[in-house]
């Protein structure tokens, strides 16, 4: 692919939330997964993991529990109950009706070890930025293979309540929720700033 033809294919992938019901198939997740796992890591530790969830029941039970988690803190917060159903109805719906999702998780189990907090600090930032360039890797490639897909941040709210429902070992850090499917419905170019006031050349 030449390096303007790829800059038009970039420019198309969107934040797809609306999906038809066909499943995606084992095939397919295996090969976004090969594709997510192809990413560049700190030390080539690989920090990743990734919890798959298939099946219709276990994405209404994920959503259900992380729902729980956000409504106890949107109440404690002094929210509005209508208003918080509201919000958390719009997000569960969009979980229960992907056909799939793929849960990113963060594990520290091989990373460095540090003595001081400032090096501790840095080196979880290293793994939080390899597991984001995976899953960077896995939204490119469900675009490559005609799906759409959308980044979820709220297992970072509710990561105990992912655990358990997805039964994770403890060291799984739930860091986003990638859900994938054919798309119903594109959404429309949301635009990006321009260059010169992101980017700062010395």
């Amino acid at each position: 692919m030449y390096a303007h033809e790829f800059r038009r294919w970039l420019a198309t992938r969107r934040s797809v939330r609306r999906f038809r019901p066909t499943p995606v198939s084992a095939e397919t997740l295996q090969a976004l997964l090969d594709a997510a796992a192809q990413a560049p890591s700190a030390h080539n530790r690989q920090p990743w993991r990734f919890a798959v969830v298939s099946a219709g029941a276990a994405r209404q039970r994920l959503a259900e529990a992380m729902a729980e988690e956000h409504r106890r803190d949107l109440l404690a917060d002094g929210a509005e109950l209508g208003a918080v159903e509201a919000r958390l109805e719009s997000r569960r719906q969009r979980l229960v009706d992907a056909p799939a999702c793929v849960v990113l998780c963060l594990t520290m189990q091989a990373m460095d070890r540090y003595a001081d907090a400032k090096r501790e600090a840095a080196e979880r930032t290293m793994a939080v930025q390899s597991v984001a360039l995976a899953g960077g890797h896995l939204l490119l490639a469900a675009h490559a293979h005609g799906l759409g897909a959308c980044w979820l941040c709220a297992p970072l709210f509710a990561p105990q309540a992912v655990r358990q429902v997805l039964d994770l070992p403890q060291d799984w850090e739930p860091q986003a929720a990638i859900i994938l499917g054919e798309v119903a419905e594109t959404p429309e170019d949301p635009g990006r700033l321009p260059l010169d006031q992101v980017v700062a050349r010395r």
